[in-house]
């Protein structure tokens, strides 16, 4: 199958693109290339693909293609709420563009990476299923909640959507991202010796190790039809529904040395939800996560410690917003996030 691969000079787009290419696919990348340089270790062996803005796809990037997967985003909270026009703009307005386009060319599924965040203030302790109310906190989320309401609307007998909602992702990557939950504490125990939470630590949080989440694509890509067709999946694992407050202590067992530290300084989370993946193994029989938080922790411990991370290439290279910001204050791109020339 050829697979256009949206964001795969990404976090998770640099970690699916090899699990595509060893399960026979022939994968084509498009990637505005934003953060293809936040690399950790050796740098990773791209797919051919296409260096465009997401806002810019026109038909010629999608023909002869069979499916796309769509992870191309603005891609978390503290983004979104810096620019929420931006976020709407370029997660929703493009990501629908793009959508219609790859129908319009015949393409036949097109698997979306949405996300557990549009349950936002679920709260409570009873797990949250694929048809609980949708409470998004953050314009990210809502821009999630708007995308899958369009695709909704593009499915038919020949287009099939399918809405991916991940969990929180953690685990090595070689485009690494340091401002998820797992990842940030881990780096932040090794170069302080602390697991700083600045929450009270007790929301909620269901997290997925990003291997898993390029398993579960690969294995909705080639699911019959009637199982996927048009139906939002959890992606993750009850074992890996955790508090803040058990990550950290995780964490702080994965790295020797360290202690757990939570300040509550900004107080309770109202992103709380416990989440229910059951949907996603009875539609794909046999998938099941590998991955628990324990094992990411130390997974990430040892690649932090073997590929040499600085405070300052985790303050900087690896989270999202400093890594913009950055390239805003030297000219490299305008107050749209377009590269300049």
């Amino acid at each position: 199958m050829r697979v256009l691969l949206t964001g795969h000079q990404g976090y998770l787009g640099t970690v699916m693109a090899p699990v595509l290419a060893a399960a026979g696919h022939e994968v084509v990348g498009l990637d505005a290339g934003l953060f293809a340089d936040c690399v950790l270790g050796p740098t990773p062996a791209d797919p051919r693909g296409h260096r465009v803005d997401l806002r810019d796809v026109t038909a010629e990037h999608v023909a002869g293609v069979d499916a796309v997967i769509h992870l191309a985003a603005l891609s978390n909270d503290p983004l979104g709420s810096l620019a929420p026009e931006l976020t709407y703009d370029i997660n929703h307005h493009a990501s629908v563009r793009l959508a219609r386009l790859a129908r319009d060319a015949g393409v036949r599924r097109f698997l979306y990476a949405s996300t557990c965040s549009v349950y936002g203030a679920a709260g409570g302790d009873d797990l949250v299923g694929e048809d609980a109310p949708l409470r998004p906190v953050t314009p990210y989320a809502e821009s999630k909640v708007r995308v899958e309401d369009d695709l909704h609307a593009l499915a038919d007998g020949d287009f099939t959507p399918v809405f991916m909602r991940n969990a929180t992702a953690f685990g090595y990557s070689p485009r690494l991202r340091a401002d998820i939950v797992l990842n940030n504490l881990v780096g932040h125990a090794l170069l302080s010796g602390e697991v700083l939470v600045l929450s009270d630590g007790t929301p909620w949080r269901p997290l997925v190790h990003a291997a898993d989440i390029a398993r579960a694509f690969t294995a909705a890509l080639t699911a019959p039809r009637e199982a996927v067709h048009d139906r939002a999946f959890n992606i993750g694992s009850e074992i890996n529904n955790v508090t803040v407050a058990e990550i950290a202590e995780q964490v702080a067992e994965a790295v020797s040395g360290s202690k757990v530290v939570i300040t509550g300084e900004t107080g309770a989370d109202p992103r709380s939800y416990r989440v229910d993946f059951s949907r996603f193994r009875a539609a794909v029989p046999g998938f099941d996560c590998e991955w628990t938080v324990k094992q990411g922790a130390l997974e990430l411990a040892d690649a932090y410690r073997k590929h040499g991370l600085t405070r300052e290439d985790f303050d900087r290279r690896f989270t999202r917003l400093a890594v913009l910001r950055a390239a805003s204050g030297a000219g490299a791109v305008d107050d749209t996030l377009r590269w300049r020339g």
